[in-house]
C-alpha cells in the first residue's frame, strides 16, 4: 500500500525524517534550504541534480545541497520506496567545524555516494529515527553519519567572488517578509546592482530564477507551520499565497502530497 511519513523529534528540531512507500508520483524540479539524503529501498529512480543525471537504485546515496535544483523521479511508470533526511544547514556546519577549521557550511562536491556500507549506516540511522527514545543517542548516530559523508564528500571551496557574495545577499533578501510581494528593481537597489545583471549572476549559480527561488522559500516556510498545526488556510496567507487554492497547487508540485496530506502524515 501507498504511504507517507514526515517526522521530526521536537529535541532533534534539524532534522526531518520522510518514508514514502510504493509511491509514483513525479515531482517537478525543486529545491530545499536544508541539505538532504535521499535513498530508495525499492525501485529505480533517474536522478537529477545541478545539470547531472544518475540512475539510483538501492545501495547508494542521493545528496543534495542546499537550495540546489534537483528532481528524482522514477524510472517509466514503476513505483519506488524510498526514505529522505533533511536536515538544517546550521547544524550541518557545526558538524564540520568539528572536523574542520571552515568559516562556512562546505556542499558536497557529488550528487552521489555508491558506497554499500555508508548505504546501511543510513538505512540504520532510519529506522532507529521514529523509535529511538534516547535524543542524546540519536543525535549521535545523526553525527556519525554525517562525520562520515562529510569526510568522504566535502573539499574546501575557492575564494568567494563578489558577484557570489551578491547571490548571496540576494538570497538573504529574498528569504525574508514572505507574506509581502517584491520586485526585482525593489532587492537589487538595495545591493545597489543592475537588476538585471543580478537576475543573470543569480540565474547562473543557483540555476532558477529569483522569483521561483523566492517560491521554494514559502513552500519551506509552508512546511515549518503545517508542522506546526497551522491551518492550510492561515498558511496561505503568511506564506504570500494568494489563497489555499495557490497554496495548495505549489505546495503539491514540490511535494507531490498536498498541504492537508503533509500535516495529516507529519508525525511529531
Amino acid at each position: 500500500m501507498p504511504g507517507e511519513t514526515f517526522f521530526k523529534h521536537p529535541a532533534l528540531s534539524f532534522a526531518e525524517y520522510r518514508h514514502s512507500v510504493n509511491s509514483g508520483k513525479h515531482y517537478k524540479p525543486h529545491l530545499h534550504k536544508r541539505f538532504s539524503i535521499g535513498a530508495i529501498d525499492r525501485g529505480e529512480v533517474c536522478f537529477e541534480v545541478a545539470g547531472e543525471k544518475a540512475t539510483l537504485q538501492p545501495g547508494s546515496l542521493a545528496l543534495i545541497n542546499p537550495e540546489t535544483l534537483h528532481v528524482c523521479n522514477p524510472v517509466g511508470t514503476s513505483m519506488r520506496s524510498y526514505f529522505m533526511l533533511y536536515l538544517d544547514v546550521d547544524w550541518c556546519f557545526k558538524v564540520q567545524q568539528a572536523l574542520w577549521q571552515v568559516e562556512a557550511f562546505h556542499p558536497a562536491r557529488m550528487p552521489l555516494l555508491a558506497d554499500k556500507s555508508i548505504y546501511q549506516q543510513y538505512l540504520a540511522v532510519m529506522a532507529a529515527f521514529t523509535r529511538q527514545n534516547d535524543v542524546l543517542a540519536m543525535e549521535q548516530l545523526l553525527f556519525e553519519l554525517m562525520e562520515t559523508v562529510f569526510c568522504r564528500c566535502c573539499i574546501p571551496k575557492t575564494k568567494t567572488t563578489s558577484s557570489r557574495l551578491r547571490v548571496i545577499e540576494l538570497k538573504a533578501l529574498l528569504s525574508q517578509d514572505l507574506s509581502r510581494g517584491v520586485s526585482l528593481n525593489e532587492v537589487a537597489a538595495d545591493l545597489q546592482v543592475n537588476p538585471y545583471t543580478l537576475l543573470r549572476q543569480f540565474k547562473k549559480e543557483i540555476g532558477i530564477t529569483p522569483h521561483a527561488y523566492r517560491l521554494n522559500c514559502r513552500i519551506e516556510l509552508a512546511r515549518k507551520l503545517l508542522q506546526q498545526g497551522v491551518e492550510p488556510a492561515e498558511v496561505a496567507l503568511e506564506c504570500g499565497f494568494f489563497d489555499q487554492s495557490h497554496l495548495h497547487r505549489h505546495f503539491k508540485a514540490a511535494t507531490v502530497v498536498t498541504p492537508g496530506e503533509y500535516q495529516l502524515n507529519f508525525v511529531q
